[in-house]
């Protein structure tokens, strides 16, 4: 009985300690990595679509602070202001392939082309898609898309036992790859440049993106913001007044950000880590 007694003791013992153990990982800063100009972390200001909104506002702010941002165009969009996308391209923003049919799942009835959803195309579909924005954009904008964003953040095609990844092809295509709606910042260390995590500001105020910026900075991650039209804000909308104290506080260097486009960023990342 003694032994039984000893033996359970020395096991509640290692289990506290592991425990013990367990946690105090937990609060370790497992990133020492280090940005440009001694930042700790970094941000990419990205926006979906090639809305006009972008050109006629979004891109005016970011230039009023020499502000360089990544833009995923879609061909549809980008023809209704092309001398506009035109000019941010040689101005030395980043502009990413988004595809031409936006294609997403089915569930969103209103973005279905043809009547398809992600649910009812393959591999070889979507290829030719992605392809032809590309080709689209060496055409019309000398600009060969290093990066991509996955329409509505979705990243499969078919159904079921059927479904596949369409990440590799990305992978394949592209330098990074930009998904949505996401919890979390990307950990310069261990991030996938095929599935990088991008958050939402549209519909926020400066107070609410700085306190999603606190709430993702942790570990030196590098947090990439994702809208879509910039004006008054809305459901899918950046508001502007936002954007521009964003822009502020986010150059000051007291605050300890780099701000720069995906392209860049990963690059340097890649370089570095």
């Amino acid at each position: 009985m003694n032994a039984i007694k000893k033996l359970t003791t020395v096991t509640l013992l290692t289990l506290s300690v592991s425990s013990c153990a367990a946690t105090q990982q937990k609060n370790v800063v497992t990133s020492d990595f280090t940005y440009p100009n001694g930042a700790r972390y970094a941000v990419s200001l990205t926006f979906d679509d090639a809305r006009n909104s972008q050109v006629d506002v979004g891109i005016p702010i970011l230039d009023k602070h020499n502000v360089k941002g990544t833009f995923y165009v879609n061909p549809k969009f980008v023809d209704e202001r092309l001398d506009g996308w035109k000019k941010a391209a040689k101005n030395g923003h980043e502009l990413g392939n988004h595809t031409s049919s936006h294609l997403c799942t089915g569930n969103f009835a209103w973005l279905r082309k043809d009547d398809l959803g992600l649910e009812q195309v393959d591999l070889a579909w979507l290829r030719q898609d992605i392809e032809a924005t590309t080709t689209y954009m060496k055409e019309k904008l000398d600009v060969e898309p290093r990066s991509f964003a996955y329409p509505c953040g979705n990243t499969f095609v078919g159904r079921g036992k059927e479904v596949k990844s369409y990440v590799p092809l990305i992978a394949e295509l592209f330098k990074t790859g930009r998904t949505w709606l996401d919890e979390t910042g990307n950990n310069p260390t261990y991030t996938d440049f095929a599935q990088l995590a991008g958050n939402r500001m549209d519909g926020m105020s400066f107070a609410e993106i700085k306190g999603l910026l606190d709430m993702l900075k942790e570990n030196n991650k590098w947090i990439i913001l994702a809208g879509h039209e910039v004006g008054e804000k809305g459901l899918y909308t950046t508001d502007k007044a936002a954007l521009d104290a964003l822009i502020v506080y986010l150059k000051d260097p007291k605050n300890g950000y780099w701000l720069a486009t995906v392209d860049e960023i990963a690059t340097y990342i890649e370089k570095h880590r």
